[in-house]
């Protein structure tokens, strides 16, 4: 396969397009020219992406596409960006998930739908740079830029109580951002550059990594919603419209797991060792914690959500076993549950648009009527208990073999959350597609339009495809995730010297 030009800044054009795209769509009066804009650019943005998937070498751990430009050479700030096999993977997510968003709104939002486009693509630009920058000035610009568009969706298209979730929101994630930021300046001052790679496999004391450690763990443990970081999350993804909660869902969820994988591990590997068995007993409490809560919820947006603790969970306790297949396993379950997490999220706005609620009760035996929504219906809940065949299996798979190499009583503790998992899905499924002897009449609501379809067609695809097949996916992984295996392991007797 033919490598790009050297000179080609296809991240850049990338990152940026979206802009390009919104300041069109200001320009544009049509609501239906509005929809149809947005749609197909963010589609081009997604096949724009897929040669980096093409170009992507993997038999090296280095950051590809590389672009570095000085900035501010004052204070040694640089517009530098590049992509390994774990922020390529997150990338083509983004991008990919963009245009099913605008597909799952395309009925969903009536008002003020040029500014909701506008947010949506101002955010694809946050979201992508998040994952593609190599300096922390430029990733923490990008870190907090997706935060007013996200709490603009939430606030403003979002239900009865969307000011109170979007100011729980705003305020969590920036309490977190205080903390990354100190964080940030703490290394600048002993490294004297913003440069992330240059961060990476220095000798800092055993003091000052614990300190770093902590400051980036709370604000990667709020972005991921992680217990007991979560109460931000029902709130928001119930309030929020179905564009929203997917990219909430699919995307801003794994910024979080991403920085315990880009900074925490390779940054301060010593500290990684120290709080490692805290985290993955807090993980193991999140899935059991999210598979309880998730049984409770009579609101099937409370449930999905509530679900995404107990399935990030899975990615944090991957992370954190410093295992190859932990932590491949954690990259492939971050994917998964974009793409399930993301389908269920889009099912339940269907739901919605119809019934005009999201109660189980009243939703009960949609499937009788609607055979084609109960089947994808099914797919992804089966997806989403990880049922052998589909993506989600391989990601706990993975993440269980990782878990079993620091402690078999970790993994017996794991066990509940997956009959957990399966108990509140099947659950839902079983009441939405049959219900019991008095369902609420559905016979005049119609069943999926091609528009819907065509939203959860490529979702229901990389189901099946990653389940079957994943060796396309976790290929791009082997490199990366061995290289951060070797910065975050150090040989016996390494001496942790402080930097003057």
């Amino acid at each position: 396969m033919p490598q790009p030009s050297e000179h080609l800044p296809l991240l850049s054009l990338l990152i940026f397009s979206p802009l390009l795209g919104a300041a069109v769509a200001v320009l544009l009066r049509s609501e239906r020219a509005l929809r149809w804009w947005t749609f197909v650019f963010t589609l081009a943005v997604a096949v724009a992406s897929v040669p980096l998937y093409a170009w992507f070498d993997t038999t090296t751990a280095d950051f590809q596409f590389a672009e570095h430009v000085a900035w501010i050479p004052a204070l040694k700030i640089r517009y530098a960006l590049g992509i390994d096999g774990i922020s390529l993977l997150l990338v083509l997510l983004t991008t990919w998930i963009m245009p099913l968003c605008v597909l799952a709104s395309w009925r969903y939002i009536t008002t003020r739908v040029k500014e909701f486009m506008v947010c949506l693509l101002i955010m694809e630009t946050a979201m992508i740079g998040v994952f593609c920058a190599l300096d922390f000035v430029l990733f923490f610009l990008f870190w907090e830029a997706m935060l007013i568009p996200m709490s603009l969706l939430i606030g403003v298209w979002g239900g009865p109580r969307k000011v109170y979730a979007a100011v729980k929101f705003f305020i969590y994630t920036m309490a977190g951002s205080v903390f990354l930021l100190a964080a940030i300046v703490a290394l600048y001052v002993k490294v004297g550059s913003f440069s992330i790679p240059e961060t990476m496999g220095r000798p800092y004391s055993h003091t000052f990594q614990c300190w770093v450690f902590l400051a980036m763990f709370v604000s990667f443990a709020i972005k991921v919603s992680m217990f007991p970081f979560h109460t931000w999350l029902p709130a928001a993804h119930v309030e929020a419209p179905t564009a929203g909660s997917v990219l909430l869902a699919s995307i801003l969820l794994k910024m979080g797991t991403y920085g315990f994988l880009r900074f925490s591990l390779p940054i301060t590997p010593y500290a990684t060792h120290v709080f490692m068995p805290y985290i993955l007993w807090l993980s193991v409490a999140a899935i059991v914690y999210g598979g309880l809560t998730a049984l409770a919820q009579t609101d099937l947006k409370k449930l999905v959500a509530y679900s995404s603790v107990g399935h990030m969970g899975f990615a944090t306790l991957g992370i954190f076993t410093l295992t190859a297949a932990g932590i491949e396993g954690a990259t492939l379950q971050m994917i998964n549950h974009g793409v399930t997490t993301g389908a269920l999220f889009i099912v339940v706005g269907i739901i919605y648009e119809r019934l005009h609620t999201r109660d189980l009760a009243k939703a009960a035996g949609m499937g009788k009527t609607l055979p084609v929504f109960a089947t994808l219906l099914g797919v992804f809940a089966l997806s989403s208990l990880a049922f052998p065949g589909t993506n989600s299996f391989i990601g706990e798979f993975l993440v269980m073999s990782g878990g079993f190499a620091y402690s078999k009583a970790l993994v017996i503790c794991m066990v509940p959350g997956v009959v957990l998992a399966a108990a509140y899905m099947l659950r839902m499924l079983q009441k939405v597609a049959y219900g019991d002897t008095r369902n609420p009449d559905h016979s005049l609501v119609q069943d999926l339009s091609l528009r819907e379809i065509l939203a959860l067609a490529p979702l229901l695809v990389m189901v099946f495809f990653i389940g079957l097949h994943p060796e396309p996916v976790t290929r791009v992984l082997h490199a990366s995730v061995q290289h951060l295996l070797e910065q975050t392991s150090r040989p016996a007797g390494y001496a942790y010297v402080p930097l003057p």
